[in-house]
């Protein structure tokens, strides 16, 4: 099986990232099948004016879907299983 790559939109200083990155870092510890990557939004102009309002997100950059706060890990993992039968 080929690994999902999800991205975290999150930025310094953000208490919901903060939370958020204790959610995804489980979720990414029980499915090995999952990469994450982290981009601090503040960083990056591009993202910005789609998600600076919406952080933290987890993105799917292959399908272009995601999955934005609040979310816990239950949705986190039906969120990777629907990305797993895309």
């Amino acid at each position: 099986m080929t690994k999902i790559h999800l991205i975290l939109l999150e930025t310094f200083a953000c208490h919901l990232c903060e939370q958020a990155l204790a959610i995804v870092a489980q979720c990414q510890a029980e499915n090995i099948d999952v990469f994450i990557e982290h981009i601090d939004i503040a960083e990056f102009p591009e993202w910005q004016p789609q998600y600076a309002m919406r952080i933290p997100v987890l993105y799917h950059p292959e399908t272009k879907k995601d999955l934005g706060w609040p979310f816990e890990q239950t949705q986190i993992s039906r969120f990777i299983n629907e990305l797993s039968h895309d």
